[in-house]
């Protein structure tokens, strides 16, 4: 979890060419007035090789949309469908978006370099194809504070602002726009093999299903392929539902256009972190029943799954199937427990359902905040001044202590600071008014810095796994 990237050497691919042209079609970017560009996340583009980049070339690539050497000559808007809070729609696509570029990082893992704001496509349907800026804000806090907590999420490469004034609903306008370009293993979601099955293509559904186990995953396909893969993203999804919990992150919008097989979260509309551990916290203000409230996520992600799994039976019988797909509650359970002991800096052991109930017991109770609590209870142990007596506690505190620290658990000295790094909505808010009254990056730079900090902080643990 939560693990610099290594530098790696710029190794451009097309590998999408596979699908094509059934899963994209070719669009051109927007012309857009101005390109100022506004963030450049270099410790992700070191990861694939394009740090060197000058910033005048950065901005004609991811501002222009000059095709980067050797890979996709031009953009290509994938289509797909999917359920949107469970209801299917074959009306969509990326809409305000494109696939740019693939490469292999450091590792040797397929990237895309997907967009967000680059303008319309022939799945735009009525929307201007355009990105605000303060949403382009927004998804460089999320990105940056889900890294830092070790959740396995898409990486805000670059914001460059566009110099257009956007109407939106939903926000002040008119608004300054912006473009986007996110750093992603894969845009294949759920709602790419929903829409093959609806199509009665079969062709399409085995194509699919190679390329995310061959170039994806890195495995040979099997026996029976649809189940290999069904597997793999119930194993990935699993983990990703329960990474959210203990970020204490809302999605807010779970729907199966947004769930990617390889397991990698994206695509940050009404996010939020959610202060307590409060299971009905919703972050859409349109999530009226709260379907993808805090506490449903897992269930919303298993459903979706499930969709893929309803997709894979036009290739195979129901059986093996089902029987991937039942693993997700016991995977998800293992995955809370391993990601809740890495958060707190404790060895994993026998005990830990037992106790994450009464963790989250005791911060109901006593109305502890989720980050204050990991931030007090690092290494095993309270901090000292800090009243963890009552009786909300005394089952945490019995349980707890059967659980060892991991060596240097505190030995970063953001485990010193008096508070834990947070990212709740009021300093959101603050950080964009900064940006929007007065054009201060400061306090946006300053904590990407500090998110980073803490980021290191967890990371420095020998047992992030």
């Amino acid at each position: 979890m939560n693990q610099t990237p290594q530098a790696a050497i710029y190794s451009p691919v097309a590998q999408i060419d596979a699908l094509m042209p059934d899963i994209a079609a070719p669009v051109d970017a927007a012309d857009f007035p101005q390109t100022i560009l506004r963030f450049r996340n270099d410790r992700a583009a070191a990861s694939v090789g394009l740090d060197s980049l000058s910033d005048e070339a950065w901005i004609a690539h991811f501002g222009r949309f000059e095709p980067l050497p050797g890979t996709l000559p031009r953009p290509l808007a994938l289509r797909y469908h999917g359920h949107q809070f469970r209801h299917y729609n074959p009306d969509i696509g990326d809409g305000r978006g494109f696939l740019f570029a693939q490469m292999r990082d450091s590792d040797g893992r397929l990237m895309d370099l997907g967009t967000k704001g680059s303008g319309q496509t022939p799945y735009s349907r009525f929307g201007d194809g355009r990105l605000t800026l303060k949403g382009g804000v927004r998804e460089i806090l999320a990105t940056e504070m889900l890294e830092a907590l070790g959740v396995n999420t898409s990486k805000t490469l670059s914001i460059i602002e566009t110099g257009e004034a956007l109407e939106r609903n939903d926000e002040p306008s008119p608004t300054r726009g912006a473009a986007m370009v996110r750093l992603s293993h894969s845009h294949i979601r759920i709602g790419s093999f929903q829409r093959a099955a609806f199509l009665e293509d079969r062709a399409l559904l085995e194509k699919l299903t190679d390329y995310a186990l061959t170039h994806l995953y890195g495995e040979v396909p099997g026996d029976n392929p649809p189940a290999q893969l069904l597997g793999r993203v119930v194993e990935r999804t699993a983990d990703l539902a329960a990474s959210y919990m203990v970020a204490g992150f809302v999605h807010g919008v779970l729907n199966s256009d947004n769930i990617n097989v390889t397991g990698e979260s994206f695509d940050y509309g009404p996010w939020r972190f959610t202060p307590l551990w409060d299971a009905n916290f919703t972050a859409a203000y349109f999530d009226h029943q709260g379907l993808y409230a805090f506490g449903r996520q897992a269930e919303a992600i298993h459903w979706d799954v499930a969709q893929l799994a309803v997709s894979l039976r036009a290739l195979v019988e129901a059986a093996p199937l089902i029987e991937q797909l039942e693993r997700f509650p016991a995977l998800y359970a293992q995955a809370m427990a391993r990601r809740f002991c890495w958060r707190l800096g404790v060895v994993p052991g026998d005990g830990a359902d037992a106790m994450i109930a009464a963790a989250v017991r005791g911060m109901a109770m006593s109305g502890t905040g989720i980050d204050r609590f990991f931030h007090d209870w690092r290494g095993g142990v309270a901090r000292e001044g800090h009243d963890y007596d009552d009786a909300a506690w005394d089952a945490f505190r019995g349980a707890i202590a059967g659980f060892a620290g991991v060596e240097d658990a505190r030995r970063h000295d953001y485990w010193t600071d008096a508070a834990p790094c947070s990212m709740h909505i009021e300093e959101v808010e603050a950080i964009w008014s900064a940006i929007d009254t007065d054009d201060d990056w400061a306090p946006l730079h300053a904590k990407v810095a500090a998110i980073r900090r803490m980021g290191a902080a967890h990371s420095e643990c020998i047992a992030a796994a």
